[in-house]
């Protein structure tokens, strides 16, 4: 039987969450007022927390598709479209495109299976070479993004995709590869016989000590030359964010 080889997106393609990443890009087009940036902000910055629960990972990506309504589908692949080299191509790391062409020299084919929304990681999986894509599908009507998930691709249920994707292309699970950085991907990469990973959390990092898996340290850029443009806007609602965290965080402490 086939095999293939599996990469999470976020902290493990790219440097950061991609719908972050985005969000500027939002702003500056006008789809969302700063309020709702900050709100994005919030929202993915949850995900590349260490120490996100699976709990808090459900309730941010629910929260952030209700970002979407009124949204369309080709908006959203504009969006993508147009910041491909100044916002995404510049966080992609190098050491994931060279595993790519390994698994490419061995005959695999390879996709991104992400939670963020399946035209995003389309997206980006069209420009780096990829042969599919896995993402959250969000129901559209009347042409427009309702902000309610068909398909959340989050914790057993990316592992689910890629068990269903498996069967409908013959791939053998046991010798397929699955990329991670985050704990809460544990059933993702527990579905094949290859898990590795990346850049992990603590917890990740504990469990693939305790069980041999394979942990690689991603740091180079695959686009050195490439010139990151952050908006303003973005730089603000993630201080909003920041300063929200804190002050959580005192709370917490009782202070």
């Amino acid at each position: 039987m086939a095999a293939a080889a599996f990469f999470d997106l976020d902290r493990t393609l790219l440097r950061r969450a991609s719908a972050l990443a985005l969000a500027g890009s939002f702003r500056d087009r006008g789809l969302i007022s700063r309020r709702q940036l900050a709100k994005a902000a919030a929202w993915q910055l949850l995900f590349v927390l260490r120490g996100a629960s699976h709990e808090a990972v459900r309730y941010a990506a629910e929260d952030g598709l209700r970002l979407l309504r009124g949204f369309t589908p080709d908006e959203m692949r504009q969006v993508v479209a147009d910041a491909m080299e100044p916002v995404l191509k510049p966080l992609v790391y190098a050491e994931p495109l060279h595993l790519v062409e390994q698994h490419r020299a061995r005959g695999e084919q390879v996709y991104i299976v992400s939670a963020s929304l399946q035209e995003i990681v389309e997206g980006i999986a069209d420009e780096l070479g990829f042969d599919g894509a896995l993402g959250t599908v969000c129901e559209v009507r009347d042409g427009a993004y309702t902000g309610k998930a068909l398909r959340a691709l989050h914790a057993e249920n990316k592992a689910e995709c890629v068990r269903e994707l498996a069967e409908s292309r013959g791939y053998d699970l046991m010798e397929c590869t699955a990329y991670s950085d985050s704990h809460t991907d544990l059933p993702f990469l527990e579905a094949v016989g290859k898990p590795v990973a990346v850049n992990p959390d603590r917890e990740l990092r504990r469990v693939a000590g305790e069980r041999g898996w394979p942990v690689l340290e991603f740091s180079s850029a695959a686009y050195p030359h490439a010139r990151r443009r952050v908006p303003p806007a973005l730089w603000g609602a993630t201080a909003l964010f920041g300063a929200g965290v804190a002050a959580g965080s005192r709370r917490r402490r009782g202070g």
